[in-house]
Protein backbone atom coordinates (compact mmCIF):
# COMPACT_ATOMS: atom_id res chain seq x y z
CA UNK A 1 0.00 0.00 0.00
CA UNK A 2 2.72 2.52 1.05
CA UNK A 3 4.54 1.43 -1.89
CA UNK A 4 1.67 2.12 -4.33
CA UNK A 5 1.46 5.72 -2.57
CA UNK A 6 4.99 6.29 -3.32
CA UNK A 7 5.20 5.28 -6.64
CA UNK A 8 1.63 7.65 -7.06
CA UNK A 9 3.33 10.17 -5.73
CA UNK A 10 6.52 9.69 -7.37
CA UNK A 11 4.52 9.84 -10.90
CA UNK A 12 2.00 12.79 -10.19
CA UNK A 13 6.07 14.28 -9.24
CA UNK A 14 6.76 13.63 -12.69
CA UNK A 15 4.14 15.19 -14.06
CA UNK A 16 3.78 18.43 -11.86
CA UNK A 17 7.90 18.56 -13.06
CA UNK A 18 6.91 18.62 -17.04
CA UNK A 19 4.36 20.49 -16.77
CA UNK A 20 6.53 23.25 -14.66
CA UNK A 21 9.14 22.63 -17.93
CA UNK A 22 7.02 22.97 -20.75
CA UNK A 23 5.82 26.36 -18.99
CA UNK A 24 8.73 27.81 -18.51
CA UNK A 25 9.67 26.52 -22.03
CA UNK A 26 6.76 28.04 -23.70
CA UNK A 27 7.55 31.21 -21.39
CA UNK A 28 11.00 31.52 -23.09
CA UNK A 29 9.49 30.79 -26.48
CA UNK A 30 7.51 33.70 -26.10
CA UNK A 31 10.61 36.40 -24.83
CA UNK A 32 12.41 35.08 -27.76
CA UNK A 33 9.26 35.83 -30.13
CA UNK A 34 8.63 39.04 -28.59
CA UNK A 35 12.61 40.17 -28.78
CA UNK A 36 12.47 38.99 -32.88
CA UNK A 37 8.87 41.05 -33.54
CA UNK A 38 10.85 44.37 -31.52
CA UNK A 39 14.04 43.87 -33.41
CA UNK A 40 12.04 43.34 -37.12
CA UNK A 41 10.04 46.19 -36.11
CA UNK A 42 12.95 48.33 -35.62
CA UNK A 43 14.86 47.39 -38.86
CA UNK A 44 11.76 48.08 -40.57
CA UNK A 45 11.45 51.91 -39.03
CA UNK A 46 15.38 51.96 -40.25
CA UNK A 47 14.45 51.31 -43.71
CA UNK A 48 11.57 53.12 -44.02
CA UNK A 49 13.67 56.22 -42.57
CA UNK A 50 16.26 55.71 -44.95
CA UNK A 51 14.20 55.19 -48.23
CA UNK A 52 12.37 58.40 -47.39
CA UNK A 53 16.18 59.69 -46.93
CA UNK A 54 17.15 58.53 -50.28
CA UNK A 55 13.92 59.42 -51.89
CA UNK A 56 14.18 63.00 -50.90
CA UNK A 57 17.92 63.19 -52.35
CA UNK A 58 16.57 61.64 -55.53
CA UNK A 59 14.06 64.03 -55.22
CA UNK A 60 16.41 67.41 -55.08
CA UNK A 61 19.03 66.02 -57.56
CA UNK A 62 15.83 65.12 -59.78
CA UNK A 63 15.28 68.85 -59.69
CA UNK A 64 18.58 70.07 -59.83
CA UNK A 65 19.12 67.92 -63.20
CA UNK A 66 15.69 69.34 -63.90
CA UNK A 67 16.57 72.87 -63.32
CA UNK A 68 19.79 72.72 -64.93
CA UNK A 69 17.99 71.01 -68.34
CA UNK A 70 16.07 74.07 -68.47
CA UNK A 71 18.63 76.31 -68.12
CA UNK A 72 20.16 74.77 -70.84
CA UNK A 73 17.50 75.07 -72.44
CA UNK A 74 16.62 78.44 -72.02
CA UNK A 75 20.32 79.84 -73.36
CA UNK A 76 19.93 77.56 -76.21
CA UNK A 77 16.93 78.92 -77.72
CA UNK A 78 18.72 82.90 -76.54
CA UNK A 79 21.99 81.60 -78.60
CA UNK A 80 20.09 80.27 -81.60
CA UNK A 81 17.80 83.54 -82.00
CA UNK A 82 20.92 85.10 -81.78
CA UNK A 83 22.02 83.36 -84.69
CA UNK A 84 19.01 83.45 -86.52
CA UNK A 85 19.43 86.96 -85.95
CA UNK A 86 22.74 87.21 -87.61
CA UNK A 87 21.72 84.70 -90.26
CA UNK A 88 18.68 87.17 -91.49
CA UNK A 89 21.38 90.38 -91.37
CA UNK A 90 23.82 87.99 -93.65
CA UNK A 91 21.14 87.03 -96.14
CA UNK A 92 20.62 91.00 -96.41
CA UNK A 93 23.46 91.79 -96.64
CA UNK A 94 24.36 89.40 -99.36
CA UNK A 95 20.39 90.30 -101.01
CA UNK A 96 22.14 94.23 -100.91
CA UNK A 97 25.26 92.70 -103.03
CA UNK A 98 23.50 90.76 -105.20
CA UNK A 99 21.15 93.84 -106.22
CA UNK A 100 24.61 95.68 -106.77
CA UNK A 101 26.39 93.42 -108.77
CA UNK A 102 23.51 93.31 -111.10
CA UNK A 103 23.62 96.84 -111.32
CA UNK A 104 26.89 96.48 -112.37
CA UNK A 105 26.58 94.75 -114.64
CA UNK A 106 23.28 95.53 -116.21
CA UNK A 107 26.35 99.16 -116.70
CA UNK A 108 29.01 97.04 -117.94
CA UNK A 109 27.00 95.44 -120.61
CA UNK A 110 25.50 98.86 -121.60
CA UNK A 111 29.26 100.40 -122.03
CA UNK A 112 30.37 96.73 -123.72
CA UNK A 113 27.30 97.55 -126.41
CA UNK A 114 28.04 101.21 -126.33
CA UNK A 115 32.15 100.09 -127.21
CA UNK A 116 31.50 97.74 -129.82
CA UNK A 117 29.36 100.63 -131.32
CA UNK A 118 32.05 102.89 -131.32
CA UNK A 119 34.31 100.41 -132.56
CA UNK A 120 32.31 99.46 -135.43
CA UNK A 121 32.18 103.28 -136.69
CA UNK A 122 35.80 103.86 -136.13
CA UNK A 123 36.77 100.46 -138.41
CA UNK A 124 33.82 101.44 -141.02
CA UNK A 125 35.61 105.18 -140.57
CA UNK A 126 39.27 103.22 -141.37
CA UNK A 127 38.04 100.90 -144.04
CA UNK A 128 36.75 104.18 -145.48
CA UNK A 129 39.87 106.23 -145.54
CA UNK A 130 41.70 103.27 -146.55
CA UNK A 131 39.41 102.80 -150.07
CA UNK A 132 39.70 106.35 -150.43
CA UNK A 133 43.69 106.46 -150.29
CA UNK A 134 43.73 102.77 -152.70
CA UNK A 135 41.49 105.02 -155.02
CA UNK A 136 43.96 107.93 -154.87
CA UNK A 137 47.11 105.78 -155.34
CA UNK A 138 45.77 103.24 -157.22
CA UNK A 139 47.65 100.60 -155.39
CA UNK A 140 46.41 97.92 -152.44
CA UNK A 141 47.57 98.32 -149.08
CA UNK A 142 49.99 95.73 -149.11
CA UNK A 143 51.49 96.98 -152.48
CA UNK A 144 52.13 99.99 -150.57
CA UNK A 145 53.54 98.38 -147.92
CA UNK A 146 55.99 96.59 -150.04
CA UNK A 147 56.95 99.45 -152.46
CA UNK A 148 57.85 101.19 -148.92
CA UNK A 149 60.12 98.63 -147.34
CA UNK A 150 61.94 98.36 -150.78
CA UNK A 151 62.33 102.19 -150.88
CA UNK A 152 63.66 102.26 -147.12
CA UNK A 153 65.37 99.15 -148.00
CA UNK A 154 67.43 100.38 -150.88
CA UNK A 155 68.53 103.86 -149.40
CA UNK A 156 69.92 102.73 -146.91
CA UNK A 157 70.88 99.38 -147.51
CA UNK A 158 74.88 100.22 -147.37
CA UNK A 159 74.14 101.46 -143.64
CA UNK A 160 72.11 98.50 -142.67
CA UNK A 161 74.68 96.11 -144.08
CA UNK A 162 77.58 97.72 -142.12
CA UNK A 163 75.59 97.53 -138.86
CA UNK A 164 74.95 93.80 -139.43
CA UNK A 165 78.72 93.29 -139.82
CA UNK A 166 80.03 95.25 -137.12
CA UNK A 167 77.60 93.70 -134.90
CA UNK A 168 78.95 90.24 -136.17
CA UNK A 169 82.45 91.29 -135.73
CA UNK A 170 82.02 92.93 -132.00
CA UNK A 171 79.91 89.59 -131.02
CA UNK A 172 82.32 87.27 -132.62
CA UNK A 173 85.06 88.95 -130.72
CA UNK A 174 83.61 89.67 -127.29
CA UNK A 175 82.16 85.81 -127.49
CA UNK A 176 85.67 84.54 -128.59
CA UNK A 177 87.20 86.93 -125.92
CA UNK A 178 85.15 85.59 -122.99
CA UNK A 179 85.68 81.73 -124.37
CA UNK A 180 89.55 82.40 -124.34
CA UNK A 181 89.21 83.96 -120.65
CA UNK A 182 87.16 81.04 -119.33
CA UNK A 183 89.28 78.08 -120.33
CA UNK A 184 92.87 80.17 -119.26
CA UNK A 185 91.66 80.64 -115.93
CA UNK A 186 90.44 76.85 -115.91
CA UNK A 187 93.68 76.19 -117.05
CA UNK A 188 96.23 77.82 -115.19
CA UNK A 189 94.09 77.34 -112.02
CA UNK A 190 94.76 73.52 -112.45
CA UNK A 191 98.81 72.27 -112.00
CA UNK A 192 99.07 68.41 -112.62
CA UNK A 193 101.89 65.95 -113.80
CA UNK A 194 102.83 65.52 -117.40
CA UNK A 195 104.95 62.43 -116.92
CA UNK A 196 104.14 59.82 -119.06
CA UNK A 197 103.97 55.99 -118.70
CA UNK A 198 106.24 53.79 -119.93
CA UNK A 199 106.09 49.90 -120.69
CA UNK A 200 109.35 48.93 -118.57
CA UNK A 201 109.41 48.71 -114.66
CA UNK A 202 112.79 48.24 -112.97
CA UNK A 203 112.85 46.20 -109.82
CA UNK A 204 115.78 46.90 -107.32
CA UNK A 205 117.76 43.87 -106.14
CA UNK A 206 119.67 43.91 -102.88
CA UNK A 207 122.64 42.00 -104.87
CA UNK A 208 123.61 40.42 -108.21
CA UNK A 209 124.06 37.02 -107.31
CA UNK A 210 120.24 37.07 -106.90
CA UNK A 211 120.07 36.97 -110.72
CA UNK A 212 120.96 33.63 -110.95
CA UNK A 213 118.22 32.16 -108.44
CA UNK A 214 115.91 34.26 -110.52
CA UNK A 215 116.61 32.81 -113.73
CA UNK A 216 116.64 28.97 -111.99
CA UNK A 217 118.31 25.95 -113.68
CA UNK A 218 118.20 26.40 -117.50
CA UNK A 219 115.65 29.42 -117.20
CA UNK A 220 112.79 27.28 -115.20
CA UNK A 221 112.12 30.04 -112.99
CA UNK A 222 112.45 33.29 -114.97
CA UNK A 223 110.15 30.98 -117.52
CA UNK A 224 107.79 30.34 -115.05
CA UNK A 225 107.24 33.59 -113.80
CA UNK A 226 106.93 35.06 -117.62
CA UNK A 227 104.38 32.44 -118.08
CA UNK A 228 102.61 33.20 -114.58
CA UNK A 229 102.17 37.14 -115.24
CA UNK A 230 102.47 37.70 -118.96
CA UNK A 231 105.50 40.14 -119.33
CA UNK A 232 108.76 39.61 -120.19
CA UNK A 233 111.80 39.56 -117.58
CA UNK A 234 115.19 41.44 -119.02
CA UNK A 235 117.82 40.08 -116.51
CA UNK A 236 121.41 41.73 -118.49
CA UNK A 237 124.26 43.68 -116.62
CA UNK A 238 122.46 46.78 -114.90
CA UNK A 239 124.08 45.99 -111.78
CA UNK A 240 121.31 45.92 -108.87
CA UNK A 241 118.29 45.81 -111.21
CA UNK A 242 115.92 43.45 -113.34
CA UNK A 243 113.68 44.78 -115.49
CA UNK A 244 110.20 43.87 -116.13
CA UNK A 245 108.98 44.65 -119.96
CA UNK A 246 105.50 44.55 -121.38
CA UNK A 247 102.54 46.92 -122.74
CA UNK A 248 100.01 45.88 -119.81
CA UNK A 249 100.64 47.99 -116.74
CA UNK A 250 98.52 45.47 -114.83
CA UNK A 251 100.51 42.56 -115.64
CA UNK A 252 103.43 44.67 -115.14
CA UNK A 253 102.38 46.07 -111.65
CA UNK A 254 101.68 42.09 -111.06
CA UNK A 255 104.80 40.97 -111.72
CA UNK A 256 106.70 43.45 -109.86
CA UNK A 257 104.97 42.70 -106.60
CA UNK A 258 105.10 38.93 -107.22
CA UNK A 259 109.06 39.67 -107.87
CA UNK A 260 109.45 41.64 -104.56
CA UNK A 261 107.74 39.26 -102.89
CA UNK A 262 109.70 36.05 -104.17
CA UNK A 263 112.99 38.16 -103.51
CA UNK A 264 111.75 38.85 -99.68
CA UNK A 265 111.25 35.16 -99.22
CA UNK A 266 113.93 33.88 -100.92
CA UNK A 267 112.18 31.02 -102.15
CA UNK A 268 111.67 31.04 -105.75
CA UNK A 269 110.98 27.81 -107.72
CA UNK A 270 108.22 26.76 -110.19
CA UNK A 271 105.54 26.07 -107.81
CA UNK A 272 106.27 28.96 -105.47
CA UNK A 273 105.71 31.85 -108.39
CA UNK A 274 102.81 30.31 -109.40
CA UNK A 275 101.54 31.00 -105.85
CA UNK A 276 103.44 34.39 -105.24
CA UNK A 277 101.76 35.62 -108.51
CA UNK A 278 98.06 35.23 -107.67
CA UNK A 279 98.89 36.74 -104.54
CA UNK A 280 100.10 39.48 -106.39
CA UNK A 281 97.28 39.76 -108.12
CA UNK A 282 94.82 39.92 -105.37
CA UNK A 283 96.96 42.78 -104.02
CA UNK A 284 96.61 44.74 -107.38
CA UNK A 285 92.84 43.92 -107.28
CA UNK A 286 93.04 45.79 -103.73
CA UNK A 287 95.24 48.33 -105.29
CA UNK A 288 92.92 49.14 -107.72
CA UNK A 289 89.98 49.82 -105.53
CA UNK A 290 92.27 52.15 -103.50
CA UNK A 291 92.75 53.69 -106.97
CA UNK A 292 88.97 54.55 -107.27
CA UNK A 293 88.19 55.73 -104.06
CA UNK A 294 91.16 58.28 -103.65
CA UNK A 295 90.08 59.38 -107.31
CA UNK A 296 86.67 60.34 -106.80
CA UNK A 297 87.49 62.00 -103.26
CA UNK A 298 90.39 63.64 -105.18
CA UNK A 299 87.65 64.70 -107.69
CA UNK A 300 85.28 65.76 -104.93
CA UNK A 301 82.76 63.51 -105.70
CA UNK A 302 81.10 61.10 -102.64
CA UNK A 303 78.11 59.52 -103.98
CA UNK A 304 79.36 56.95 -106.11
CA UNK A 305 78.60 53.05 -105.57
CA UNK A 306 81.93 51.04 -104.16
CA UNK A 307 81.65 48.52 -107.21
CA UNK A 308 81.69 51.41 -109.96
CA UNK A 309 85.09 52.64 -108.13
CA UNK A 310 86.72 49.53 -108.06
CA UNK A 311 86.32 49.56 -112.14
CA UNK A 312 87.11 53.56 -112.46
CA UNK A 313 90.65 52.70 -110.29
CA UNK A 314 91.25 50.04 -113.16
CA UNK A 315 91.75 53.13 -115.48
CA UNK A 316 95.13 53.43 -113.15
CA UNK A 317 96.30 50.81 -115.04
CA UNK A 318 95.49 52.29 -118.13
CA UNK A 319 97.13 54.68 -120.37
CA UNK A 320 95.73 56.73 -123.80
CA UNK A 321 98.90 58.10 -125.94
CA UNK A 322 100.68 57.83 -122.83
CA UNK A 323 98.73 59.32 -120.31
CA UNK A 324 97.21 57.74 -117.58
CA UNK A 325 93.39 57.43 -118.13
CA UNK A 326 92.74 57.71 -114.59
CA UNK A 327 95.10 61.05 -113.81
CA UNK A 328 93.37 62.31 -117.05
CA UNK A 329 89.79 61.24 -116.12
CA UNK A 330 90.42 63.18 -112.73
CA UNK A 331 91.87 66.22 -114.77
CA UNK A 332 88.81 66.76 -116.81
CA UNK A 333 86.87 66.40 -113.80
CA UNK A 334 88.53 69.31 -112.35
CA UNK A 335 88.56 71.32 -115.51
CA UNK A 336 84.89 70.59 -116.48
CA UNK A 337 84.05 71.56 -112.89
CA UNK A 338 85.33 75.17 -113.51
CA UNK A 339 84.03 75.41 -116.26
CA UNK A 340 80.59 74.76 -115.08
CA UNK A 341 81.03 77.25 -112.19
CA UNK A 342 81.87 79.72 -114.96
CA UNK A 343 79.19 79.16 -117.42
CA UNK A 344 76.58 78.42 -114.21
CA UNK A 345 76.33 75.04 -115.51
CA UNK A 346 75.81 72.22 -112.97
CA UNK A 347 78.79 71.72 -111.96
CA UNK A 348 78.62 67.91 -110.19
CA UNK A 349 76.59 66.55 -113.38
CA UNK A 350 79.86 67.92 -115.29
CA UNK A 351 82.25 66.60 -112.73
CA UNK A 352 80.68 63.41 -112.53
CA UNK A 353 80.79 62.96 -116.65
CA UNK A 354 83.79 64.15 -116.98
CA UNK A 355 85.07 61.55 -114.02
CA UNK A 356 83.93 58.82 -115.98
CA UNK A 357 83.90 59.25 -119.60
CA UNK A 358 86.27 57.18 -120.18
CA UNK A 359 85.30 54.24 -117.76
CA UNK A 360 84.66 51.98 -121.02
CA UNK A 361 88.85 51.88 -121.45
CA UNK A 362 88.60 49.75 -118.09
CA UNK A 363 86.58 46.63 -119.79
CA UNK A 364 89.12 44.69 -122.00
CA UNK A 365 88.40 43.16 -125.47
CA UNK A 366 86.05 40.63 -124.30
CA UNK A 367 83.03 43.19 -123.79
CA UNK A 368 82.12 43.94 -127.17
CA UNK A 369 81.87 47.84 -128.42
CA UNK A 370 83.31 51.62 -128.72
CA UNK A 371 84.55 52.76 -124.96
CA UNK A 372 82.10 54.87 -125.05
CA UNK A 373 79.20 52.38 -125.50
CA UNK A 374 80.70 50.61 -123.41
CA UNK A 375 80.66 53.31 -120.67
CA UNK A 376 77.22 53.83 -121.01
CA UNK A 377 76.24 50.36 -120.38
CA UNK A 378 78.19 50.54 -117.14
CA UNK A 379 76.71 53.37 -116.05
CA UNK A 380 73.43 52.28 -116.52
CA UNK A 381 74.09 49.26 -114.66
CA UNK A 382 74.93 51.01 -111.81
CA UNK A 383 71.20 53.33 -112.37
CA UNK A 384 73.67 56.71 -112.44
CA UNK A 385 71.42 59.37 -113.57
CA UNK A 386 70.65 60.30 -117.26
CA UNK A 387 71.94 63.61 -116.81
CA UNK A 388 75.69 62.23 -115.97
CA UNK A 389 75.14 59.83 -118.62
CA UNK A 390 74.29 62.29 -121.63
CA UNK A 391 76.92 64.57 -120.07
CA UNK A 392 79.72 61.39 -120.76
CA UNK A 393 78.61 60.37 -124.07
CA UNK A 394 79.42 62.93 -125.97
CA UNK A 395 82.58 63.34 -125.79
CA UNK A 396 84.12 61.80 -128.76
CA UNK A 397 80.29 63.27 -130.59
CA UNK A 398 79.54 59.83 -131.33
CA UNK A 399 75.74 61.53 -129.64
CA UNK A 400 74.77 64.94 -130.07
CA UNK A 401 75.19 67.14 -127.70
CA UNK A 402 71.76 67.33 -125.84
CA UNK A 403 73.13 69.58 -122.65
CA UNK A 404 75.30 72.46 -122.05
CA UNK A 405 77.31 69.90 -118.99
CA UNK A 406 77.74 67.65 -121.77
CA UNK A 407 79.80 70.22 -124.48
CA UNK A 408 81.70 71.14 -121.01
CA UNK A 409 82.82 67.15 -120.58
CA UNK A 410 84.30 67.22 -124.19
CA UNK A 411 85.89 70.14 -124.07
CA UNK A 412 87.46 69.10 -120.82
CA UNK A 413 88.41 65.75 -122.10
CA UNK A 414 90.03 67.96 -125.26
CA UNK A 415 92.22 70.56 -122.70
CA UNK A 416 93.66 68.11 -120.98
CA UNK A 417 94.16 65.74 -123.88
CA UNK A 418 95.81 68.47 -125.56
CA UNK A 419 98.38 70.17 -122.61
CA UNK A 420 101.91 69.79 -124.05
CA UNK A 421 103.51 66.54 -122.71
CA UNK A 422 100.04 64.81 -121.88
CA UNK A 423 100.32 62.51 -124.40
CA UNK A 424 102.48 60.76 -127.28
CA UNK A 425 101.31 59.47 -130.31
CA UNK A 426 104.50 56.83 -130.94
CA UNK A 427 103.31 54.75 -127.80
CA UNK A 428 100.09 54.84 -127.90
CA UNK A 429 100.46 52.99 -131.65
CA UNK A 430 102.60 50.49 -130.25
CA UNK A 431 100.88 49.54 -126.95
CA UNK A 432 98.24 49.27 -129.88
CA UNK A 433 100.09 47.26 -131.66
CA UNK A 434 101.21 44.93 -128.62
CA UNK A 435 96.95 44.72 -127.98
CA UNK A 436 96.06 43.93 -131.72
CA UNK A 437 98.89 41.48 -131.75
CA UNK A 438 97.44 39.77 -128.40
CA UNK A 439 94.14 39.72 -129.65
CA UNK A 440 94.90 37.65 -132.80
CA UNK A 441 96.35 35.26 -130.91
CA UNK A 442 93.26 35.16 -128.82
CA UNK A 443 91.12 34.40 -131.69
CA UNK A 444 91.96 30.75 -131.94
CA UNK A 445 90.67 28.19 -130.36
CA UNK A 446 92.47 25.93 -127.55
CA UNK A 447 94.30 29.37 -126.47
CA UNK A 448 94.91 29.70 -122.73
CA UNK A 449 97.16 32.36 -122.66
CA UNK A 450 98.67 34.58 -124.88
CA UNK A 451 101.95 37.47 -124.40
CA UNK A 452 103.03 39.70 -126.90
CA UNK A 453 106.71 40.88 -125.73
CA UNK A 454 110.33 41.95 -127.09
CA UNK A 455 108.78 45.11 -127.91
CA UNK A 456 105.91 43.42 -130.19
CA UNK A 457 109.06 41.12 -131.79
CA UNK A 458 107.36 38.05 -130.33
CA UNK A 459 103.91 36.44 -129.40
CA UNK A 460 103.91 33.64 -127.00
CA UNK A 461 101.07 31.45 -127.09
CA UNK A 462 99.99 28.88 -124.46
CA UNK A 463 97.85 26.05 -126.04
CA UNK A 464 95.35 23.93 -123.73
CA UNK A 465 97.52 20.31 -124.43
CA UNK A 466 94.54 18.47 -123.73
CA UNK A 467 93.05 20.26 -126.57
CA UNK A 468 95.87 21.25 -128.71
CA UNK A 469 97.83 18.14 -130.39
CA UNK A 470 101.92 18.93 -131.12
CA UNK A 471 100.56 18.67 -135.29
CA UNK A 472 97.88 21.35 -134.67
CA UNK A 473 100.00 23.52 -132.53
CA UNK A 474 102.51 23.51 -135.61
CA UNK A 475 99.40 24.55 -137.84
CA UNK A 476 98.23 26.90 -135.63
CA UNK A 477 101.46 28.88 -135.70
CA UNK A 478 101.66 29.18 -139.41
CA UNK A 479 98.01 30.56 -139.24
CA UNK A 480 98.29 33.06 -136.45
CA UNK A 481 101.67 34.14 -138.52
CA UNK A 482 99.68 34.50 -142.07
CA UNK A 483 96.61 36.14 -140.03
CA UNK A 484 99.53 38.78 -138.58
CA UNK A 485 100.66 39.17 -141.81
CA UNK A 486 97.05 39.87 -143.51
CA UNK A 487 95.89 42.55 -140.29
CA UNK A 488 98.83 44.14 -139.09
CA UNK A 489 101.61 46.68 -140.36
CA UNK A 490 104.74 46.09 -138.56
CA UNK A 491 108.39 46.66 -139.08
CA UNK A 492 110.93 44.11 -139.34
CA UNK A 493 109.44 40.56 -138.59
CA UNK A 494 107.39 38.87 -135.58
CA UNK A 495 108.33 35.55 -134.16
CA UNK A 496 105.52 33.37 -133.31
CA UNK A 497 106.17 31.23 -130.43
CA UNK A 498 103.31 28.40 -129.48
CA UNK A 499 103.94 26.59 -126.30
CA UNK A 500 102.03 23.53 -125.82
CA UNK A 501 103.11 22.20 -121.81
CA UNK A 502 102.12 19.10 -120.66
CA UNK A 503 102.27 18.99 -116.34
CA UNK A 504 101.76 15.41 -114.52
CA UNK A 505 100.94 16.05 -110.84
CA UNK A 506 100.99 13.32 -108.16
CA UNK A 507 100.80 13.19 -104.11
CA UNK A 508 102.66 11.07 -102.21
CA UNK A 509 100.72 10.57 -98.77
Amino acid sequence: MNLTKVFLLAGFSGLGGLAIGYFFHMLLSLQKKNSADLKTKQLLLEAKDKAQSVTEEAAKKAQQILDSAKQEEKNSLIQTRKLEERILQREESLEKQRLGIEKSNTEIQDNIEKLKKKKEEIEGIERQKMIDLQKVASMTEEEAKTDLLKMTEKKYEEDILGRIKKLESLGRDEFEKRARDILVTAIQRLASSTASEVTTTTVPIPSDDLKGKIIGKEGRNIRALERAAGVEIIVDDTPGSIVISGFDPVRRQTARVALENLISDGRIQPARIEEVVEKARAEVEKTIKQKGEMAAYEAGIIDLDPRLLTVLGRLYFRTSYGQNVLQHSIEAAHIAGMLASELKADVNVAKKGALLHDIGKAMDHDVQGTHVEIGKRILQKFNIDEKIIKAMQSHHEEYPFETTEAVIVQVADAISGARPGARRDSLENYLKRLEDLENIAKSFGGIEKTYAIQAGREIRVFVMPEKISDLEAKKMARDIADRIEKDLKYPGEIKVNVIRESRVIEYAR
